[in-house]
């Protein structure tokens, strides 16, 4: 892949950042089949059991797909969102089937699970995984292969918070759970926190206040339109004026009231530490199946230094299977660059390229 080299007249992390709510595009039309998985309650007990939506693509040229890739949305979005979907079409069209998942809270997993997720939400993502496993050992038998007849390949990306996501769960496994066999063959995070205190305070800076009040307005729509309805001190948190004015809505003030207690931490602080993939990067980045991280310096949400500093720490290391990508350009999840999104041709790349012998 050639450097990525911004296109005009996307120049600058906030014009890259924003790129896709100023210019819709015209995909194709979505033809996923949908799916229901089901999940336990979470591990707090404050949000109940209930299903998820996800949406199976079939590659377009070849009837047995490379891999197949689940496809793991950040923040307030959803499957479709036009940065997800662009990529899972990308995917597709390299002869990846995808699996674009909604989580719990994010349309239109919206009306069959209670609450909202987290950055650390293993109880409802393993079952996902485990759903996508079973779809590659369909896919092998429907199409088998001399050389592999057991299963295809299954991979993971996560955009922004979708990564984080991802990352926690494959570290979990390898480490605490000390299980050989790695979660999934292959990982790529774009944008994706590693460290949420610092990238709590990088939304927090007054230069992000209108990108902070449009993530938290989102938030908020998404927690009091949840059909199961909400405990009543949440609702009075979430539908009073000091929360919902411009200078205090915070993420920080979202996660305190909502997340951190839904999933059972003790404070958001606690939260924010043992939710951060940092720190086991940092100890263990050998446990990791191949692994890419993708990130830009002028990113206006992700601050990148956590991530220099795992790649300082990684050019000490052996036989590790962590790679990271670090961009001058490109903002939060933008990429877009001469030939379209850089970042999506390079996932697709990337993908293929930890397939050859």
């Amino acid at each position: 892949m050639p450097c990525f080299k911004e296109r005009f007249p996307w120049l600058g992390g906030d014009l890259q950042t924003l790129r896709d709510t100023f210019r819709q595009e015209k995909l194709a039309e979505d033809v996923g089949k949908k799916l229901k998985i089901k999940i336990p309650e979470t591990p707090s007990g404050i949000c109940g059991s209930g299903e998820l939506i996800a949406f199976l693509d079939h590659p377009k040229k070849s009837l047995r797909p490379h891999g197949l890739v689940m496809l793991v949305h950040g923040l307030g979005g959803s499957s479709q969102r036009q940065g997800l979907r662009r990529m899972a079409i990308t995917l597709q069209n390299q002869g990846f089937a995808t699996l674009r998942i909604n989580l719990r809270g994010s349309a239109p997993s919206r009306m069959l699970a209670p609450g909202t997720y987290a950055a650390s939400c293993n109880s409802d993502l393993l079952p996902l995984i485990n759903t996508a496993k079973e779809l590659c050992k369909e896919f092998a038998e429907k199409h088998p292969n001399q050389r592999i007849n057991s299963r295809i390949p299954l991979f993971g990306v996560g955009i922004s918070l979708g990564g984080t996501i991802l990352l926690n769960a494959c570290l979990n496994n390898s480490i605490r759970k000390n299980q050989r066999a790695a979660l999934l063959d292959g990982l790529i995070c774009t944008s994706s926190p590693l460290d949420l205190q610092a990238c709590t305070a990088s939304i927090e800076r007054p230069r992000n206040r209108i990108y902070q009040a449009w993530l938290v307005k989102r938030l908020i729509k998404q927690t009091l339109s949840d059909p199961f309805g909400l405990k009543a001190e949440e609702a009075k948190t979430l539908t009073s004026k000091f929360f919902n004015s411009y200078y205090s809505s915070s993420i920080r003030a979202f996660d305190t009231a909502i997340t951190a207690k839904r999933w059972g931490y003790q404070s958001v602080d606690d939260y924010y530490k043992r939710a951060s993939p940092i720190g086991e990067l940092f100890q263990n980045p050998k446990c990791m199946p191949p692994t890419l991280l993708i990130q830009a310096k002028d990113d206006p949400w992700v601050p990148s230094k956590p991530i220099e500093d795992l790649r300082k720490k990684l050019s000490f290391e052996s036989q590790t299977k962590l790679q990271i990508i670090l961009t001058k350009h490109g903002g939060h999840n933008g990429f877009h660059g001469i030939q379209g999104c850089w970042g999506d041709l390079l996932v697709a790349k990337w993908l293929k390229q930890i397939l050859s012998p």
